[in-house]
């Protein structure tokens, strides 16, 4: 899979908008990777997501309980952030392949310090910092992906 679009995010408000365009495409669950270095947004988009899907409360950073999860009817959603992790075999006792099944949801932040233990992406984000706002890049990684690609792509406010 190699489908892919690029676009610029202005500001913080425009990263939460993308997230909630994508949320009403992922009601069968799935696994999105997100990319990008400290502060360029992937906690902000994460929270953004996980609140547009009906998750109501506080929503917090896993960054130092490494996942948080959530219950919505008909889908569970797992966000990992895996800053702190230095090696993949510290994912272990998270019981990842437990966060795979069909009516999931997982997002995860820092994928590339998982390596090989993280389920594979359906769909890669990532973003960088293009001040005053972000720089996104979306790659579909499975049908499931090309599939919520085209849905926000289509949208008239992706540029």
């Amino acid at each position: 899979m190699a489908e892919t679009f690029e676009l610029y995010l202005p500001d913080e408000a425009a990263v939460a908008a993308l997230a909630r365009r994508l949320a009403p495409l992922l009601e069968q669950g799935g696994v999105i990777h997100l990319h990008g270095d400290l502060g360029a947004g992937k906690t902000t988009f994460a929270r953004a997501l996980i609140g547009a899907l009906g998750v109501s409360g506080r929503i917090k950073s896993p960054t130092y309980a490494l996942i948080e999860s959530y219950r919505i009817p008909g889908l569970a959603i797992h966000h990992l952030d895996l800053y702190r992790i230095a090696d993949p075999g510290e994912l272990e006792w998270l019981g990842l392949d437990e966060l795979q099944a069909e009516s999931s949801l997982v997002l995860v932040e820092w994928p590339e310090r998982g390596g090989e233990a993280l389920p594979a992406a359906d769909l890669r984000l990532s973003l960088a910092h293009a001040e005053p706002g972000r720089r996104l890049q979306a790659q579909a990684c499975s049908p499931r992906g090309e599939a919520w690609l085209a849905g926000i792509s289509a949208s008239p406010s992706v540029a």
